[in-house]
């Protein structure tokens, strides 16, 4: 490195840090119902993730038990600290052992920070690899003193704790939501303002439906009678890449803008006005509900969302339908509820056209039987969701803030810029 190194700082390449040791490519004949777990790149995304099991033999360099540093150095570019107890190294996994002059979590926080960087230098095209060769021409910087290294590694995993406080509770309220959806659109409210009695505790209270029971006071419809419009976007030769616009002008609701439930504004796109009017059966405005007419992997067909009444008018995309409910019928919160719960998944599945990605067109989209309680309890439905999805927008920015936080501290902290004092044990010490 090429700069001036902080007072009691030293600058090493990567591959000095530690010892590497890659996974083994194990043979599916040591496969087996009992034996140690096999960790793949998945499991490092998700612990909890099932994997197979092996009984073959077991090398020190691809045995790992809880507090055991590994390095996922194939596609998914990340170090965790394993937690979940023994298990085996699959291959494009390093199981790192840091040197006696690296604190092992001072050296999984350098290799989060500089991960990016690093990442930049891997090799693959389609797929990103980080070999030995990038790790010995990579260098980065640390405290020597084992003393300041352990303060700076305890003030980031602090942060992190939060971090993984905040996500656990992010979690729960998705599990909680989850069942509520499912309770609204079965249970319903009743007249006392709470969830009906179950169908197996009052089962007098319930109809069987087309699609499946609901409430006897609910009626039953196309989405047809519910709709004023539905629209898709424009053709494709009418919006194009070519349109858009650097200069703020009027939005493009595109399909990445539709997230299940909450509208996307992170990814923004414009066209002038002048051509917005050109396309003025396409604009959007606050509260119009926005389906995705186009699903892949991890993004169903037929999500949906309302548009912010906070943002200005836009215009929708192709594939990214914007509908308007008849007020007399049913809000189109309710709607929107409505096409993410599993009523409306379970027959948008039986539309659905195309292999790799999977689309609905409006004509099959009115097709789908909604359930339509009482415009005051769809009122009730929506304020019950609505409390729980507030929850968790909370709790998403509070990790929004935290992560940003620790951004701040990586870079004060691992580059030098801010001085550690060890001998002082306050938070203050490190003076962020």
């Amino acid at each position: 490195m090429n700069t001036t190194l902080p007072l009691g700082w030293v600058s090493k390449p990567l591959i000095n840090l530690a010892d590497y040791f890659n996974g083994a490519a194990f043979n599916e004949k040591h496969w087996a119902k009992d034996g140690l777990p096999i960790i793949r790149i998945e499991q490092i995304n998700n612990p909890e993730a099932e994997t197979d099991k092996y009984n073959g033999p077991i090398l020190p360099t691809n045995y790992i038990n809880s507090g055991d540093l590994i390095f996922s150095w194939s596609a998914t570019l990340k170090a965790v600290i394993w937690t979940n107890g023994p298990a085996v190294l699959n291959q494009h996994l390093y199981k790192v052992v840091p040197k006696k002059s690296i604190d092992l979590e001072l050296l999984r926080q350098i290799l989060d920070f500089y991960m990016d960087r690093l990442a930049g230098q891997s090799q693959g095209s389609t797929m990103r690899h980080v070999t030995r060769k990038e790790l010995s021409r990579f260098e980065v910087i640390y405290p020597a003193d084992p003393n300041v290294q352990q303060k700076i590694a305890r003030i980031l995993r602090t942060i992190d704790r939060a971090i993984e406080q905040t996500e656990a509770l992010i979690y729960k309220y998705q599990q909680i939501k989850a069942g509520l959806m499912h309770d609204l659109f079965t249970r319903g409210i009743g007249p006392d303002g709470q969830l009906r009695p179950s169908r197996k505790q009052a089962p007098h209270l319930y109809q069987q439906t087309p699609i499946g029971w609901i409430p006897k006071e609910w009626g039953i419809g196309k989405t047809m009678d519910v709709l004023d419009s539905v629209v898709d976007g424009p053709f494709g030769s009418n919006l194009k890449t070519e349109h858009y616009i650097s200069d703020p002008g009027v939005r493009v609701v595109r399909l990445q803008n539709v997230a299940e439930y909450e509208y996307n504004d992170n990814d923004k796109a414009f066209i002038s006005e002048h051509y917005a009017n050109y396309l003025i059966r396409n604009q959007v405005i606050g509260n119009d509900v926005l389906i995705a007419g186009l699903g892949e992997e991890r993004y169903p067909v037929g999500r949906s969302c309302l548009y912010p009444e906070n943002l200005p008018p836009a215009v929708n995309k192709a594939d990214c339908f914007r509908a308007r409910c008849n007020p007399n019928t049913a809000l189109n919160t309710y709607y929107m509820l409505f096409l993410n719960c599993e009523f409306a998944r379970n027959q948008i599945r039986r539309y659905e056209q195309g292999v790799t990605r999977p689309r609905i067109n409006t004509g099959n989209l009115k097709k789908i039987l909604i359930p339509l309680p009482s415009l005051e309890e769809q009122s009730q439905i929506s304020s019950k969701f609505s409390a729980i999805q507030q929850r968790v927008s909370v709790e998403l920015r509070n990790v929004e803030k935290l992560q940003k936080q620790k951004s701040g501290l990586m870079h004060d902290l691992l580059t030098g810029k801010v001085p550690v004092n060890a001998d002082d044990e306050s938070p203050e010490s490190a003076h962020v």
